[in-house]
């Protein structure tokens, strides 16, 4: 059991270390990007959501197929100017031991989440080689409900919707909002269970 922990925090650290070397170039913007999507400063909310409105709603209001086309054109942009620009706009000052340590959290954090993903999506294929019949309902109601959603909410509300969730998401959970909800929800379930049982006896 040790052997195999030991075998994935190696895996971990060597996953990390390497996307910290694939990242290097985009270090000051990550460590700015990072602050921002933890709402370091009480400004920082507001300020994501001013943009993501002025930007989705206001200027581009792009279909949903736009915006996805629009926002990966940007990545790839951004890819290609922010290893050239970020020295010259940042400098080329040595980084703190503070600096490196949060950019090595945040690639942490990165392959976890990455592995995250990878591990649901292994489950569903699992799911569906051991129980076919669940994972055929499962995905039939669930792509049946998102295409509901989706025929009932107007694009640009949806668009603005998901953007705006992801881009607080970080700060939330930083900020322990997340947990404090999902505590407070589990509280009112429990009563109502507890109400419903005491009214079956």
């Amino acid at each position: 059991m040790a052997e195999g922990d030991n075998r994935s925090t190696n895996l971990l650290a060597a996953e990390t270390a390497s996307l910290e070397e694939q990242l290097q170039g985009w270090g000051e913007v990550m460590l700015m990007a990072d602050k921002v999507l933890r709402w370091e400063r009480a400004w920082f909310p507001p300020a994501i959501m001013g943009v993501v409105s002025l930007v989705i709603i206001y200027y581009l209001d792009p279909s949903v197929l736009s915006g996805v086309s629009c926002f990966v054109m940007f990545l790839c942009l951004a890819d290609y100017l922010v290893p050239i620009l970020a020295p010259r706009i940042f400098g080329s000052n040595k980084w703190t031991t503070e600096q490196q340590q949060r950019f090595h959290e945040i690639c942490s954090n990165l392959v976890k989440t990455r592995r995250r993903a990878v591990g649901w999506w292994k489950r569903l294929f699992t799911l569906k080689e051991e129980k076919p019949k669940m994972y055929f309902m499962t995905m039939i109601v669930s792509l049946a409900a998102v295409a509901w959603v989706g025929q009932q909410v107007h694009n640009l509300l949806l668009t603005y919707l998901i953007v705006t969730s992801l881009l607080l998401l970080p700060g939330l959970n930083q900020h322990g909002i997340i947990l404090k909800y999902i505590g407070m929800a589990k509280r009112e379930i429990n009563k109502l269970l507890k109400q419903k049982e005491k009214k079956n006896e």
